[in-house]
């Protein structure tokens, strides 16, 4: 069984085991014509279940014959063009090469004794990302497993900053397009999910700062403390970016923590022409990023920025086996120097909620090194420009509403069939369109609900679909819809 084991003497089984697995991804994307094959749990499962795990195979050839079936074959495709769902991107190469990389390497990022010069590469994308925000010379992160997390360590140090002990009377205020994080978050800190108050969006979907003033003052007046406003930069349905300015403005008045959710948003860091919508961010106290959006990397890539590097001492503990307390200078040893006393080793998990944590970092450090961030910009762009084509054709669709007019690369809208059809019934026409069409195979598409009614949702982030697959898809939803209806009806 040692020759599994990936080391010195077993270094040319690993470079034909690996290649011979990237031969065949590379085919299966060369060969994928749709996005997803149709395939159902129903259909699936037995496949699966019908592996025994306790029977090895001996060798990677004949596990990688027996993954196409259950895996490869089926797998939703991010990187073809009709993948129009959800958050999730096609990836870059650099950043799977990274990826290849730190997978062998296996360096742990959680002291430097297990990482030295990964916890440095990590530190410095830490720096640039904090420099493109503008968080300012105190500013620090660390990388997290995604924006769930980063929100959740960003309240978790807003509460700690609240320096109040009655956690009852902590309250948090984001938008009502906010991500469902931010109560789950409030949930896990203790606070409860009542202590998160939902702001009014506005007709683009965008917090309305009047609202959240009032708000603001009523929880002030009510002996109540404003722990936390989450703005949002990149709601998940709608892209909508919260008027950061504003809202930062109101935040210092009160003396709340400004923390923006830019997971969706982060790529205009890197655009050289829309860098301006995220203008007031610099002012935030913290920041999600997630990279394995809008940066186009593989998943896990995601941190959470702070403008004073002090605050992530609220995530600190220390263990005498793994990132001991720094001694006093005081206590030096007979042999120790004041030097050595006072040497600061920079451990990674003195800033984490994780311990044992990936390289993640290094997929970003190769796609900026080979690409740039330029190049990065450039594809988040073209997929906002595309949004924008997107709706143009839906405003002059007549089978469809659309929602609001994109600020990122999401479009949010619903078929609308001729004649007086009841809402309830259209509601089942666009879920099953959906349903039907990811059946298929053809297309993937979102859904969300809009006051209560079902919608569905295009998120772009392909810079290989065109305005030509959104309108063949458009096609397709209607055609489900109307087959829909038109057998409802008779059988009505």
């Amino acid at each position: 069984m040692r020759s599994h084991l990936l080391n010195d003497a077993t270094a040319e089984s690993y470079r034909r085991s690996v290649t011979e697995g990237v031969e065949r991804v590379a085919s299966k994307l060369a060969a994928t014509r749709g996005p997803f094959t149709g395939v159902t749990p129903a259909e699936l499962a037995p496949v699966i279940d019908a592996v025994d795990l306790d029977r090895p195979l001996g060798d990677s050839s004949a596990a990688l014959d027996e993954l196409e079936s259950v895996y490869l074959r089926d797998a939703v495709y991010f990187h073809h063009p009709r993948y129009l769902g959800h958050l999730n991107c096609p990836v870059v190469i650099p950043a799977v090469l990274g990826e290849a990389v730190l997978s062998a390497v296996n360096s742990s990022l959680d002291t430097w004794d297990q990482s030295a010069g990964g916890t440095l590469i990590e530190r410095k994308l830490i720096d640039w990302t904090t420099g493109r925000i503008g968080l300012g010379p105190a500013a620090d992160g660390v990388f997290t497993s995604g924006g769930t997390q980063s929100n959740l360590q960003a309240l978790l140090l807003a509460r700690e900053e609240a320096k109040t002990a009655d956690l009852a009377k902590l309250r948090i205020f984001s938008s009502e397009c906010s991500h469902f994080s931010v109560q789950k978050s409030a949930q896990l800190l203790g606070l409860g999910r009542d202590a998160v108050v939902s702001v009014p969006v506005d007709r683009n979907k965008r917090m309305q700062s009047v609202v959240l003033a009032a708000e603001l003052e009523t929880c002030r007046a009510e002996g109540l403390v404003p722990m936390a406003i989450v703005a949002t930069a990149g709601t998940t349905d709608f892209g909508s970016i919260d008027p950061l300015p504003e809202i930062a403005a109101l935040a210092e008045e009160y003396g709340a923590w400004m923390h923006v959710d830019a997971a969706y948003g982060c790529g205009l860091l890197a655009s050289r022409t829309r860098r301006h919508l995220l203008d007031g961010i610099e002012r935030a106290d913290s920041v999600t990023v997630d990279y394995h959006k809008s940066f186009f990397q593989p998943v896990s890539s995601s941190a959470v920025l702070v403008r004073d590097g002090a605050t992530l001492r609220h995530a600190t503990y220390h263990a005498d086996y793994l990132n001991p307390r720094p001694q006093a200078l005081g206590s030096a040893r007979a042999g120790e120097t004041p030097t050595t006393v006072a040497e600061r080793i920079p451990n990674q998990v003195d800033k984490s909620l994780q311990t044992t944590r990936r390289f993640d970092a290094l997929k970003l450090w190769m796609t900026l090194r080979v690409m740039g961030a330029d190049g990065v910009g450039e594809l988040f762009d073209e997929v906002c420009d595309l949004a924008a084509e997107g709706f143009d054709l839906l405003t002059a669709d007549p089978r469809y509403d659309v929602v609001v007019a994109p600020q990122l690369s999401t479009l949010v809208y619903r078929y609308v069939p001729e004649g007086d059809v009841p809402p309830a019934e259209v509601d089942r026409a666009n879920l099953h369109a959906r349903k039907a069409l990811f059946a298929s195979g053809e297309a993937v598409v979102a859904g969300t609900k809009v006051d209560g009614r079902q919608y569905l949702k295009f998120t772009l982030l392909n810079p290989e679909t065109t305005a030509a697959d959104i309108a063949a898809v458009l096609d397709l939803i209607a055609g489900h819809a109307e087959q829909y209806l038109g057998e409802n009806l008779v059988h009505a």
